[in-house]
């Protein structure tokens, strides 16, 4: 085996990019970027110049960030959410993750008329058009849905295109939705949904991390984990991660477990080596064998996420929206309930880690829908 795709050392060197970015943040500049945005530049790049795989090149690691990792971290994460702090803000998140769903259909449709596709890409146009608009409404679910139905896998060069394409285009737009609510609140104030105390700031919680509490946070978390994919193994119809999130919601609201020490850092730390893995999604390299569907399927999508960007932000603008609840809506319909709670971590809002989880899975639910009737419709 290659040493650099030896999982000891990529488990290594994404603990190092972790630390990287967490110290390059402490840094006036870096606090303006923010370590969730310089842990996904760091792995971007350094997966291009072959410090590290890209994630399409296949590693365990990576894997188990998915699988594993990610769902553990939203679980400990959640373990710290008081249900009465989140309370106001489901409301307006809905909102404007339906319109940011709106906005994706209407990027498609837009899209299509400007580029026709089909020219292009052939027989298999409105099959493409319809996994993005599940994609970028709920998530690879539902994209590899509706390829899966229209056996779009088995034109396995198209499909591997389309899997590059999106985490190309995705990416940048996880950190543009990032970094635009800072610079939306100075240029356009709006107040915000809950009134932000001491105690919600990562830079103000000093935890101290015993045996103990490590203990009881990662036996409810890995045994949360089993169960839930028991009972999705169990009753398909129940996503894991509705069963995960009910169950961190249900244990947070004991004291005792809600007073543990260490959910925050160990959360935020198992989120950011998820963005990393997001980072390494980003193979430039890939492109290079795509010839001229891959500037063509960029700018298609590109032109897709554009416009859902601006429905999104655009009617939030207008009716004064809090900028942080419309990022993470939109953080939900392009990257999922994972990077929505990226987002809410990254923007320091405890408040609306749940609203965000669970309009990423009512894109999970919907998202196929919106995905086969777009293909129909073009079809």
């Amino acid at each position: 085996m290659n040493f650099i795709q030896s999982p000891i050392y990529v488990a290594g060197m994404l603990c190092f990019f972790l630390f990287l970015s967490v110290w390059l943040g402490k840094f006036k500049w870096g606090r303006t970027i923010g370590s969730p945005i310089l842990i996904i530049l760091i792995t971007a790049i350094a997966a291009n110049i072959g410090i590290v795989p890209a994630v399409t090149d296949g590693n365990v690691i990576y894997d188990g960030i998915f699988l594993f990792l990610a769902p553990l971290g939203i679980f400990i994460t959640l373990l710290e959410v008081n249900l009465k702090s989140i309370k106001n803000a489901g409301i307006p998140i809905l909102l404007m993750f339906i319109l940011g769903a709106v906005g994706t259909i209407m990027g498609v449709v837009i899209s299509w008329w400007i580029m026709n596709p089909e020219k292009v890409i052939g027989e298999y146009a409105h099959v493409i058009a319809g996994m993005f608009t599940g994609t970028y409404i709920g998530g690879s679910i539902n994209f590899n849905a509706v390829a899966l139905h229209y056996q779009m896998n088995e034109n396995a060069d198209l499909f591997a295109a389309t899997t590059v394409v999106d985490n190309l285009i995705g990416t940048p737009w996880i950190i543009i939705t990032l970094i635009l609510p800072k610079y939306l609140q100075k240029l356009l104030p709006r107040k915000k949904v809950i009134r932000e105390s001491k105690e919600t700031s990562h830079e103000s919680a000093k935890e101290e991390i015993s045996l103990k509490g490590l203990g009881m946070i990662f036996s409810l978390a890995f045994l949360a984990l089993a169960f839930s994919r028991w009972m999705t193994d169990l009753i398909p119809a129940i996503p894991e991660i509705i069963t995960l999130t009910t169950l961190a919601l249900i244990l947070a609201q004991i004291p005792m477990n809600r007073k543990l020490k260490g959910t925050r850092t160990l959360g935020f730390f198992l989120i950011l080596l998820f963005l990393a893995a997001i980072g390494g999604l980003c193979d430039l390299s890939t492109l290079q064998g795509l010839g001229e569907l891959a500037p063509f399927l960029s700018l298609f999508v590109g032109l897709i996420v554009i416009i859902h960007g601006l429905v999104i932000f655009g009617i939030g603008a207008v009716f004064r929206m809090d900028w942080d609840v419309v990022a993470v809506a939109s953080m939900a319909n392009v990257g999922g309930n994972t990077t929505a709670l990226a987002a809410a971590e990254s923007l320091e809002r405890p408040d609306l880690l749940v609203p965000g989880i669970l309009v990423g899975s009512l894109g999970n639910a919907i998202g196929t829908y919106a995905g086969f009737l777009v293909a129909g419709y073009f079809g």
